[in-house]
């Protein structure tokens, strides 16, 4: 079988077909799909920059709680997304996976509202059920969108649909601000009434993406295999290479939280810094954002390993930054950086391994992909608490940027060798 990693810095054979495929409108399924990603993460994102403000200033948690929450509810998500891929290519449907995942995850956020009743570990319970939905759905819909996408424009559609989850990552923490605004200088009872209402309303985006999924068609195909199909030779080693960069990378790359609780130290002193550390993430969202489609064409046009090197390039220079940075004004910068490292790694990384595997096995590979990173980032979040709370903010930033460049320089060796 002739893979992606081989041959794509060569002319393809049909390359009139090719540039046709270019030219070609991509499918109203993919569009819609990102419409739905738009109005999950505008819920997702109301809540995401405020829960470990919540968890380690309201509810008192230490760093290394709030790194065991962030590495076991990732971490769940990510392992059930081999299961949940190999148990959609096994019965040849897509849409039921996708579908209960999301609705799980919907129906997750509004009970985050009695989190101050029952503890900290009552949000790690809806952390990991929320992230168990996303496990169910991401790689039968990652799927899902290939099965509509010729090749030729696989890194386009990966890319709007990043560009769309993306957007909603801008628009609900400007949601969540208008919620924070009534915090201001109350009391804490008015503080956990403002927290609640978040939580409360995440709950209504979510709730409409979850309606506009029953507009999304089914494409059918005939599963070949009648058994389990786990093992490593049903994969390439151009897939298993990418696999293991991916799984060292993970290793490193610990929660965005951390990013958010330093931002908060480092804008301490200019007045409102829950507000500001929110403006913050948002421009990260929105370099994501408008950073993903065109990345996405890059990878078409000049082949998706060179982007991903990039970002992986990108990820340890702003982790060298949040290392040893000591200036709130230079958290800008940072973020916005830190938003071109996602675009250049999320979707075009799964537009690469997607191109890797076979259609009938599409959604196990997606998710060998994606579980990768999984049990990784429970270490890359455990170990970054621990660091944190030992040796201070540069110990853990400087082990991310650390194992990022080991990724990099293993994916140069590894492709190089295979050329």
């Amino acid at each position: 079988m002739k893979t992606q990693m081989s041959n794509e810095n060569h002319a393809p054979a049909g390359g009139a077909a090719n540039e046709q495929n270019r030219s070609a409108k991509l499918s109203p399924n993919v569009v819609k799909l990102g419409w739905v990603s738009l109005l999950t993460d505008i819920s997702s994102e109301m809540l995401y920059p405020v829960i470990p403000i919540f968890l380690t200033s309201v509810m008192g948690a230490p760093m290394a709680a709030l790194g065991l929450i962030e590495g076991l509810a990732e971490s769940a998500a990510n392992v059930l997304k081999i299961f949940s891929g190999w148990w959609s290519d096994r019965v040849g449907k897509r849409r039921p996976f996708v579908i209960g995942g999301y609705g799980l995850s919907a129906f997750s956020k509004p009970l985050l509202a009695f989190a101050q009743y029952l503890g900290w570990p009552f949000v790690l319970a809806m952390r990991v059920a929320d992230r168990t939905g996303k496990g169910l759905r991401t790689s039968s819909r990652d799927a899902l969108i290939a099965d509509y996408t010729p090749d030729a424009l696989r890194g386009r559609a990966f890319g709007l649909h990043r560009a769309m989850d993306s957007l909603g990552a801008v628009l609900g923490p400007l949601a969540a601000l208008y919620f924070l605004a009534r915090i201001g200088q109350g009391d804490q009872t008015a503080q956990l009434a403002a927290y609640r209402s978040i939580f409360l309303w995440a709950f209504l985006p979510a709730a409409l993406g979850v309606v506009l999924l029953f507009l999304v068609k089914e494409k059918p195909f005939s599963p070949r295999f009648k058994r389990p199909q786990f093992g490593w030779g049903t994969f390439n080693r151009d897939f298993k290479v990418f696999v293991l960069v991916n799984l060292v990378f993970a290793l490193g790359n610990s929660s965005d939280a951390f990013l958010i609780v330093r931002a908060k130290e480092l804008f301490a002193s200019t007045g409102n810094a829950m507000v500001t550390v929110i403006l913050a993430y948002i421009l990260y969202n929105l370099t994501y954002s408008l950073g993903s489609y065109p990345a996405g064409l890059l990878a078409d046009r000049f082949g998706p390993r060179r982007v991903f090197l990039a970002g992986l390039l990108l990820f340890a220079a702003v982790y060298v930054g949040f290392a040893f940075n000591r200036s709130a004004a230079l958290v800008w910068p940072l973020f916005a950086v830190y938003g071109f490292y996602t675009a250049f790694t999320d979707g075009v990384g799964k537009a690469y391994a997607s191109k890797l595997v076979r259609e009938d096995l599409r959604a196990t590979g997606m998710g060998v992909y994606h579980m990768s990173v999984g049990l990784a980032t429970f270490v890359a979040s455990t170990a970054a608490g621990l660091l944190w709370q030992a040796f201070g903010p540069a110990a853990a930033f400087l082990y991310g940027a650390g194992m990022a460049l080991l990724a990099a320089g293993l994916f140069v060796a590894l492709v190089k060798r295979r050329a």
